[in-house]
C-alpha cells in the first residue's frame, strides 16, 4: 500500500464511498415499504455504531502517523545536535588527527544533508549516500582510535570517542525511523470500515426514504481528507508534509562558515 499514491489512494477511497451509498441507499428503497419501525430504530443504532467505530479508528491512526512523524522530526535535531557537538570536540584531539577529522566530518554532514532530500522512492540513490556515509563513519572511527593511541585521556580523546559513537547512534535511530509507519492491516482495516459505514450511512437513508446529499458528501470529503492527511504524515519524503531538515541545513551552514 505504501507504494501507491497518496491521491490515488484517497481518490479511490473516495469514489468506493460514494458507489457503496448509492447501490446501498438504492436497496433501502426497494426494502422500504416492508421495513418497520423496529428495523429503522435499528439500523440507526448500528449507524451510530459504526460511525462511533470509524471515529475511534480514525483517531487511533492519525495519531500513530502523527507520533511517527514528530519521532522523525526530532530524530533530524538529535543527530544534528550529535554531529555538533561531535565537531565541537574535535578541538580535544592531538593536532596530528585534527584537521583531518574535522574534513571527514564535514564530509559527513554533507552526506546527511544530502540523503535528507533523497525521496525513499529514489532507492539507488540513497542506497550510494548511506553506503558512502557508513564509508566515512568507519574512517571516522579509525581516527578517534589513532587520537586514543596518541593521547589516552578520557577528558580529551575520550569525549570525542563518546561524541562520534552518539553520532552513529543517531544516523542508525534516524535511518530506522523512516521505516516505521502505521501498520497496514490498520489502515486497511480503517479503509475498509469508512467504505461499510458510507454503505450504512446509504441504506438507512433508503430506508427512510429521505438523504441529505450535500450534508452526506461533505462528511466523506471530510473523511477522505482526515485519511489523507493520515497516510500522508505516515509518508516520510514521500508526501505533501516533510520533516524539516533545517537542523542539520545550519550545521552545515555552521560548520563550513568556520573554514
Amino acid at each position: 500500500m505504501y507504494g501507491q499514491s497518496t491521491a490515488l489512494i484517497v481518490f479511490l477511497l473516495l469514489a468506493c464511498m460514494l458507489i457503496a451509498t448509492e447501490l446501498a441507499y438504492r436497496n433501502g428503497l426497494r426494502k422500504q415499504m416492508v421495513a418497520n419501525d423496529a428495523a429503522k430504530s435499528q439500523i440507526n443504532t448500528l449507524q451510530a455504531s459504526m460511525l462511533g467505530l470509524l471515529a475511534l479508528l480514525l483517531s487511533f491512526a492519525f495519531s500513530l502517523a502523527l507520533q511517527r512523524f514528530d519521532e522523525r522530526n526530532q530524530s533530524v535535531v538529535n543527530e544534528a545536535n550529535a554531529i555538533g557537538t561531535t565537531y565541537l570536540r574535535t578541538q580535544l584531539l592531538p593536532l596530528s588527527v585534527r584537521e583531518h577529522t574535522q574534513t571527514m566530518l564535514k564530509q559527513y554532514i554533507d552526506l546527511r544533508v544530502e540523503e535528507g532530500q533523497v525521496s525513499l522512492a529514489d532507492v539507488e540513490k540513497r542506497d550510494v549516500l548511506i553506503k558512502k556515509t557508513s564509508q566515512i563513519s568507519d574512517q571516522l572511527w579509525a581516527l578517534a582510535m589513532k587520537s586514543v593511541e596518541l593521547d589516552k585521556s578520557a577528558v580529551t580523546t575520550g569525549m570525542f570517542v563518546q561524541s562520534l559513537n552518539d553520532t552513529i547512534d543517531a544516523f542508525g535511530k534516524r535511518d530506522a525511523g523512516l521505516q516505521r509507519h502505521v501498520p497496514e492491516t490498520v489502515v486497511l482495516l480503517l479503509l475498509i470500515t469508512i467504505i461499510m459505514t458510507a454503505a450504512t450511512i446509504g441504506y438507512a437513508s433508503g430506508l427512510t426514504g429521505q438523504r441529505a446529499v450535500f450534508a452526506t458528501l461533505a462528511l466523506q470529503i471530510l473523511i477522505s481528507m482526515a485519511v489523507f492527511l493520515t497516510i500522508d504524515l505516515d509518508r516520510p519524503r514521500r508526501g505533501f508534509i516533510q520533516v524539516s531538515q533545517l537542523s542539520m541545513l545550519n550545521l552545515q551552514q555552521s560548520v563550513h562558515a568556520k573554514q
